[in-house]
């Protein structure tokens, strides 16, 4: 047996010992990934080829097509067995996937999106989701799972802004490192799965909320708030994957920047992980950026950078870079520092021992299990966030006629956000391609293309999409289907009404005859979340508008001079914002992208079989033009601008937001009481307890999302006005009460100082605690007694929490 086979050894010594034995073209393959793709995924040939000397990385995307469980572990099989046969030293491939909302396989589960989850305030449930996600894709042979996505979201322009969790970067912290340790936590059949977080660094600043354009971000804004989430799952949960932006920042291409992936990165973070590219992105450096006179000397750059693995193909990690090793020309040793890290990764996930994908019974009872969905189902129902109401919900008497209106509500798919398996086979049917690194996903005919409307958005709304749906989740039923199995006794009529952009007003007269008619009006509002030409926001899908369509803020301005009473269910990546919906309904439901069980979750808010309590994880715009408007501005910024400076608004709309971060209403009330703090004053490394008491002083059992924010009201930077500091999601039935005890630690707030150390600072910081970042409840004080500096890996990053 070969030392580096034995499994007593660390994974560290094993990949000394491998990469010892390993030839010049040996090592080149494990920096790159071959990219199976449409008819080429049964191209076994020629991936034969493409891995000659065997390979480092395999993209997955194409299990997207395979329309059953064990094709795609076969498929996986057989892949990994070309690449192992084609490799002198039989080293198996890491297999890939996406992660966010679950994998891209048939008969896994798909989850909400990351905005959606970001509103449930509920780490214990991400941690449950992220195992199951990495259950079902390690059983499947894929170790490495494409998430967690630890960008911080503070513009909904961009057409991502429904990954993160939120524009808070404690949330985001708290919420991706329980996905990470939940993504890496168990073992199946020999192997385990590393967590590849996502984009590193200041991705969603980016200049005009455009997809992977230059990001304006200075370092203490960089390092404090976009790095942060990162620093927390590297920190506290072994983050052991990095996955960079497409972003350029002060000048450097992110990828190409040994700044950012090597000095922050590994020797400021502590990461010690595999950092492999986004898809594209090494090539993007001399296409996109400019960066080199050639792909090659681009992909050097990269590779002296930090970035270990090229992905989805070889552009810059090329024949050309391998021939500059094997004359000279460049330095091997930084090839093998790439390559120590592939090996180690892949001993780490035990793919030496099992690389293959399960087989047979065993194979479904891991990846299928009934309990999984009532996960998904759990995180809709509290990612829900009611907005509006009142008093028409819930729905405990049933009326005799409900008029369901909106796409959404007759077209499950559009409950399905981007980076879902849903959406991404929808992908495959698009005419134009925004998945950046992947060319060549058009398959649709441009002569049968069918547009919404006045717009260049693809309709979903064929019979090949609905396909998709039976397909891929045979038990998901439509809004308008749910709502008739849930009230029987109801007359429940349906119309479209509208599409999900633009500002046809075609089919109105249909849909306002049932408003007419009803006791009740369900409409159904938003875009279309996904990906490619039929969506109205994802990936490469921006705008400049935030707001509904145009024709949905009419209809709702017709339906109302019917005087009936008016339900707004949103559906899509970035909130709700609309003048008309503030003022003609009379109650708005945020359900964001909530998936396969998401008609099901909106008709058990609806109904009142569960209580919504849900809290928004982003300051809601009432405009684009306000932009950027987050709650934790420094101060003398935003709605907190001094007066001595200028007007405390624009000459046309106030500098305050249309909804507060952190806010949302439920069926119930609570009241807090009982603030207690440890101590007056602590010293810089001592702990600081902070409880409440929080009653349900209403009528049902409900959650509410308790928040703790401190703030420096003076200080020796100009400082944020406040900071999330730590949150809990408890559940309370009528007359219920509990004591909520956080427990702070000083360095949580610590912040960079003039010399870019991370500073405790002596002040005194105020206490606040309530249900929103602007309804605060209680109020207190403490004082940090000196000053004290900590290194960047011995934060904290948010208030341990328990419920007595």
């Amino acid at each position: 047996m070969k030392e580096y086979m034995d499994k007593t050894r660390s994974a560290g010594e094993r990949a000394r010992l491998l990469l010892a034995e390993m030839s010049l073209d040996e090592k080149m393959a494990q920096i790159n990934c071959i990219f199976p793709f449409d008819q080429g995924a049964y191209d076994f040939e020629q991936m034969k080829k493409q891995t000659k000397y065997g390979i480092g990385e395999v993209s997955t995307l194409e299990m997207r097509r395979i329309k059953s469980l064990d094709e795609a572990a076969a498929w996986q099989r057989r892949v990994q067995k070309i690449v192992m046969e084609n490799s002198e030293h039989h080293i198996p491939a890491v297999f890939h996937m996406e992660g966010l909302c679950g994998a891209f396989i048939q008969d896994s589960t798909s989850f909400p999106a990351g905005i959606g989850r970001g509103a449930g305030f509920d780490p214990d449930l991400e941690e449950q989701i992220a195992e199951i996600v990495s259950r079902q894709e390690t059983a499947c042979g894929i170790t490495h799972i494409l998430a967690p996505v630890l960008d911080v979201a503070r513009d909904p322009r961009m057409g991502r802004y429904g990954e993160p969790y939120g524009e808070d970067a404690t949330l985001v912290a708290a919420m991706g490192s329980a996905y990470t340790k939940g993504a890496q936590k168990n073992t199946v059949d020999q192997r385990k799965a590393d967590s590849v977080a996502k984009h590193f660094v200041a991705f969603h600043n980016s200049q005009g909320g455009i997809h992977g354009t230059h990001s304006e971000t200075p370092s203490r804004l960089l390092e404090e708030v976009f790095a942060k989430p990162f620093q927390a799952a590297i920190t506290s949960a072994e983050l052991k994957g990095v996955m960079p932006c497409y972003c350029s920042i002060n000048g450097e291409d992110v990828s190409a920047s040994h700044n950012m992936l090597t000095k922050l990165l590994r020797d400021t973070m502590g990461f010690d992980g595999m950092c492999i590219s986004d898809y594209g992105a090494v090539g993007n450096a001399h296409s996109v950026h400019h960066i080199g006179e050639t792909f090659e000397e681009a992909g050097l750059m990269c590779l002296q950078a930090g970035m270990d693995v090229e992905m989805p193909s070889s552009t810059g990690y090329n024949d050309k870079l391998k021939e500059m090793f094997r004359k000279g020309e460049a330095d091997e040793n930084v090839l093998d520092t790439a390559v120590l890290r592939v090996l180690e990764g892949k001993f780490r996930m035990g793919l030496f021992e099992n690389p293959f994908a399960m087989k047979g019974t065993e194979l479904h009872s891991t990846v299928v299990k009934s309990s999984d969905r009532e996960v998904s189902l759990k995180s809709a129902r509290e990612s829900m966030v009611l907005l509006k109401n009142d008093g028409i919900l819930p729905l405990t008497a049933e009326p005799k006629k409900i008029a369901v209106i909106g796409p959404h509500a007759a077209y499950a798919r559009k409950m399905f956000g981007g980076y879902t398996h849903m959406c991404m086979m929808e992908s495959t049917y698009a005419i134009a391609n925004s998945i950046a690194g992947v060319s060549g996903v058009v398959q649709a005919d441009a002569s049968e293309i069918v547009t919404v409307p006045g717009t260049n958005i693809q309709s979903d709304e064929t019979e090949i999409f609905d396909q998709i749906l039976k397909q891929q989740k045979p038990r998901c039923r439509s809004l308008y289907e749910e709502l008739q199995v849930r009230f029987p006794k109801c007359e429940i009529q349906y119309a479209y009404g509208y599409p999900v952009a633009g500002e046809d007003q075609s089919r109105f007269d249909e849909a306002l005859h049932l408003v007419e008619q009803a006791d009740v009006v369900i409409l159904t509002l938003g875009g279309k979340h996904g990906t490619c030409s039929m969506a109205s926001m994802g990936e490469g899908i921006d705008s400049t508008n935030i707001n509904l369509p145009k024709c949905q803020d009419a209809f709702m301005e017709k339906a109302a001079e019917f005087g009936k009473p008016m339900i707004g269910v949103h559906f899509d990546g970035r909130p709700i914002s609309s003048d008309t919906a503030d003022e003609k309904l009379n109650a708005i439901l945020e359900a964001w992208s909530p998936s396969e069980t998401g008609a099901e979750a909106v008709v058990d808010v609806l109904s009142g079989k569960y209580n919504p309590g849900g809290k928004l994880p982003v300051t809601v715009a009432y405009s684009a033009g306000q932009l950027p408007i987050y709650y934790n501005h420094p101060y003398g910024s935003s709605w907190d601008q001094s007066g001595s400076i200028g007007f405390a608004n624009y000459v046309d709309l106030s500098h305050r937001p249309r909804y507060y971060f952190g806010y949302g209403l439920s069926y119930t009330q609570f009241a807090y009481s009982d603030l207690k703090i440890s101590a007056d004053a602590a010293a810089p490394d001592e702990t600081i307890s902070i409880s409440c008491r929080i009653e349900n002083t209403g009528s049902c059992e409900g959650d509410e999302v308790v928040q703790l924010y401190l703030n420096d009201p003076y200080a020796s930077l100009t400082r944020p006005v406040k900071e999330l500091a730590g949150f809990k999601r408890v559940h309370l039935l009528p007359g219920e009460s509990r004591q909520i005890v956080f427990e702070v630690k000083p360095d949580q707030m610590a912040f960079l100082d003039l010399d870019m150390r991370w500073k405790i600072e002596k002040c005194a910081y105020r206490v606040e605690i309530g249900n929103s970042s602007e309804d605060i409840r209680l109020m207190g004080t403490y004082h940090i007694k000196e000053n004290a500096w900590v290194s960047a890996q011995e934060r904290h990053f948010w208030a341990g929490v328990s419920i007595n």
